[in-house]
């Protein structure tokens, strides 16, 4: 018996983030994050084909732009969101602005109890930084976003 796609086991998933610059994308990532880098590989002329960093439980994986990945700004941004569980969003998003990003929702209380906002990072990543502030039931938060929206 063979298996089909639906049959099949995820072992991993993780983001692979296409950046112009590796090297000042890991030291990003590192200072403004916390993040640890596990591996890196580099092509001959010192690129980075891939770096895998870990931040907190979830890993990322890091490579510069070339003429079959391009990075975010190539594409007029990212539609792609990062979102990013921390326990002081206050704290990660100055560390992040500290390295070079720039708000797009400023961090605010959130009807959803999360204290959270949006960042783009230095390379055209979008990351939501969000803490939890108040433990609600799914239909707690679906009540308070009808209230919100209508």
């Amino acid at each position: 018996m063979t298996n089909t796609p639906a049959q099949q086991t995820v072992t991993r998933l993780y983001a692979r983030l296409v950046v112009p610059d590796g090297p000042r994308a890991i030291d990003f990532y590192r200072t403004a994050l916390g993040a640890e880098e596990i591996e890196r590989y580099t092509g001959p002329d010192g690129r980075i084909v891939h770096a895998l960093l870990r931040l907190g439980d979830a890993v990322v994986a890091v490579k510069d732009a070339d003429e079959a990945d391009p990075a975010p700004a190539s594409l007029g941004g990212s539609p792609v969101i990062m979102a990013l569980d921390v326990s002081d969003a206050d704290a990660v998003a100055e560390a992040m602005l500290r390295g070079g990003a720039t708000v797009v929702y400023p961090v605010a209380d959130q009807h959803y109890g999360q204290r959270g906002g949006r960042l783009a990072d230095p390379f055209g990543h979008l990351w939501m930084i969000s803490q939890t502030i108040e433990d609600l039931t799914p239909e707690q938060i679906q009540q308070r976003t009808d209230e919100l929206l209508t």
